[in-house]
């Protein structure tokens, strides 16, 4: 099945940004070529990289991707929770408590390399049985409405930012 892009009345315009960096294409498979491929880059950065930030007050590479695996993790419990028509809005979350109370400093690159393919994974198990009539039940995230199409795409897409930004400011 072929999931298209999100209209804008399916998610909130905050979330613009990761939808237009999402390609066009079969979002399953590139959720799943990133299950490899994005454990592969970080595995690549020298362990002696690994806490280093572009600039003060900013994530280090480790940081990074544990956010990445949070907000996946935060991403797709919304969409399991929509899916199983789950009726109570689902909260915000702030992206700088989670680091706060976060230790990914004590965590070598390759265990966090290891933790978003098993996350990934899961997020995948959930992914596959989406039918083309789920891709447009809403619920409510961060008091805002949002479709599970748009949940897709913007689980890939907030991937695709932060490696963005990793491959410009970082490597």
């Amino acid at each position: 099945m072929l999931i298209t892009k999100p209209q804008s009345s399916e998610y909130n315009a905050w979330y613009e940004n990761y939808i237009r960096q999402t390609p066009e294409g079969n979002i399953l498979e590139l959720l799943t070529q990133n299950q490899k491929n994005t454990p592969d880059l970080f595995r690549n950065i020298a362990e002696s990289k690994a806490n280093f930030a572009y600039a003060e007050g900013k994530w280090t590479i480790k940081e990074i991707l544990g956010h990445i695996i949070d907000s996946e993790r935060v991403f797709a419990f919304r969409l399991f929770w929509f899916l199983r028509k789950g009726d109570a809005p689902m909260p915000s979350f702030d992206q700088d408590e989670f680091m706060k109370n976060a230790h990914f400093a004590n965590r070598t690159l390759k265990s966090l390399a290891d933790e978003f393919a098993a996350v990934r994974e899961s997020t995948l198990f959930i992914v596959r049985e989406i039918s083309e009539k789920d891709l447009a039940v809403q619920g409510i995230m961060s008091g805002n409405p949002v479709s599970i199409r748009a949940l897709l795409y913007i689980i890939a897409g907030h991937e695709i930012h932060h490696l963005t930004i990793l491959k410009e400011r970082y490597l």
